[in-house]
């Protein structure tokens, strides 16, 4: 298994990352269930809403990763 750990700024570690086969394996062997908390799936009106302010907005306007990037101080 091939794991892969996040750190804070400190080096401790925080959180692990562990491949989807690893994983799916995992859940199967012990049972765990996959399924999305309630609450958490967006409605489909919303969807509609957000997709019609995407194709109304000017694209002229938005910004790439690394200019939004740019933007943020990180320590």
């Amino acid at each position: 298994m091939n794991l892969q750990y996040i750190s804070d700024k400190k080096g401790q570690k925080t959180a692990v990352i562990i491949p989807i086969k690893d994983w799916q394996q995992l859940t199967d062997k012990y049972n765990i269930e996959q399924e999305k908390p309630d609450g958490l799936e967006v409605p489909e009106w919303q969807k509609k809403i957000v997709l019609e302010r995407v194709r109304n907005s000017d694209h002229s306007k938005l910004l790439n990763w690394d200019d939004v990037k740019d933007n943020f101080k990180l320590e």
